[in-house]
């Protein structure tokens, strides 16, 4: 089936017109409606452009790709196959250039195409891997190993396309509710000194999460080598550990804690918890982060605070930007630019917000259901808990269009979605079968999703 992409432009005056080489063109989508959605079949997306220098072309797109050649003259159309896209949301843009040079702003429509496609035409989705158990967070060697964290205290490795039968250790942690073992990184000289840095809710003296180095020996772990990086506080609840954890371009680690159920601790500079932290790979803290008063203390690894769960984030390798997926209470999900200092304003503030001294989101989707879809931030995408998250390189196999996007997804819808940072909106990209938990960027170019259970490749045409 084809969507016929149809505008109308209307020239007043020419370029004779005074004043018209200086004046834009305009040009104002007509149909679809903003938000219309199940788009199936063949639908007119239509335009009214006027111009005062001599219409020269209208540009199309979908999900900021050339949709066909630009048109030089009427009627203005294009064709594309709806059923080359995820179901679920895109955004159909026009621009409009007339004969001076001059040029409209890209007027856009978001729409929700129906059908039940799981990714773009032309990738591939593949179950790659299976037998995981409550999969929390996953990561990669050089050697392309995949180390996958379980809640319940085993570390399983992931060797020539399969699942070893031995993990690389098995930890004794706490994993009632959102305990256990979360979070897993390798040290950016994984290759000559073998550590391996894990997050996970120690039993002893008394529970709390735990910042460890451990030291591999091949696929399993050597006896004895735990190092400790950081005790956390004492925990209350069982939920909102938070523990993701990754690498900066700066060389120190950078880890994720949730507020244990207890907004007030997001707002607590005295406490780490409900805050993205910043350690130095032996676990002494930095003397440049912003809150470091006095030495030694554990608040002084506060990079940035005001966070509920964040349970991922996400650094892209080449600028070292930081996106910090937070996990919201009843209304919004949450993707923060990680800065410095910054305060992301839980519990005071959720979702998009002016309020003074708190930094918004880049992003937000609805939390279901209590929000409709398909009107205001996030358009079509709702969910439970932003999970998940990952940047794709400025190279690889991926087309042009998806380098340097990001990638996120869902725990209960189960999509995958990918946000246009030159835009900033939201497309689909796919689903997956099961809840996600992770994703990264493998070192061949493929998407890779964790799921409780499983991981799921997502492979370029």
């Amino acid at each position: 089936m084809l969507l016929a992409v149809v505008v109308s432009a209307a020239s007043c005056g020419g370029s004779s017109y005074s004043g018209a080489s200086a004046q834009a063109p305009t040009v104002a989508v007509s149909a679809p409606a903003n938000f219309a959605s199940g788009i199936t079949g063949t639908l007119t997306f239509s335009a009214n452009a006027t111009s005062y220098a001599g219409m020269a072309t209208v540009e199309f797109q979908v999900d900021g790709v050339a949709a066909g050649a630009a048109q030089t003259s009427a009627p203005y159309s294009v064709s594309v196959d709806t059923n080359a896209y995820a179901s679920g949301q895109h955004v159909l843009r026009v621009r409009a250039s007339d004969a001076a040079g001059n040029q409209s702003a890209w007027a856009s429509v978001t729409v929700s195409f129906g059908g039940s496609r799981t990714q773009p035409a032309g990738f591939t989705r593949t179950t790659y891997i299976t037998g995981l158990s409550l999969a929390t967070a996953f990561a990669q060697a050089p050697d392309g190993r995949i180390f996958v964290s379980q809640q319940g205290g085993a570390m399983g490795v992931v060797k020539n396309n399969a699942l070893l039968a031995t993990p690389f250790m098995t930890l004794p942690v706490d994993s009632n509710g959102e305990r256990g073992l979360l979070g897993v990184a390798f040290d950016p000289n994984f290759a000559s000194n073998n550590f391996i840095y894990v997050y996970y809710t120690a039993t002893t003296p008394t529970t709390h999460n735990r910042i460890s180095r451990f030291t591999a020996n091949g696929d399993v772990a050597v006896p004895g080598s735990e190092f400790l990086i950081a005790d956390l506080p004492n925990l209350n609840a069982t939920n909102h550990n938070g523990g993701g954890m990754h690498f900066g371009a700066d060389g120190k680690l950078y880890v994720s804690v949730g507020e244990n159920a207890n907004g007030a601790n997001s707002q607590d500079l005295t406490t780490p918890l409900g805050k993205l932290l910043r350690l130095n790979v032996d676990g002494s803290i930095p003397s440049d982060n912003p809150f470091c008063a006095t030495q030694g203390n554990l608040a002084c690894a506060v990079w940035a605070y005001g966070l509920r769960n964040p349970f991922t984030f996400a650094v892209q390798p080449a600028t070292g930007r930081i996106h910090i997926n937070d996990v919201g209470e009843g209304t919004w999900e949450e993707i923060n630019v990680g800065v410095a200092g910054a305060n992301y304003g839980w519990p005071t503030t959720e979702g998009p917000t002016t309020a003074a001294g708190i930094t918004p989101p880049l992003f937000a989707y609805k939390h279901m259901p209590t929000v409709p879809a398909g009107s205001g931030p996030g358009g079509f995408f709702t969910g439970c808990a932003i999970i998940g998250g990952a940047f794709y390189p400025n190279s690889g196999p991926f087309p042009a269009a998806y380098q340097g996007s990001y990638f996120f997804s869902d725990l209960c819808s189960a999509f995958v979605a990918r946000l246009d940072l030159a835009n900033n909106a939201a497309y689909s990209f796919g689903a997956v079968p099961g809840n996600p938990r992770g994703m990264l960027v493998a070192n061949d170019g493929a998407l890779l999703v964790l799921t409780q259970d499983s991981i799921v490749r997502f492979s370029s045409p």
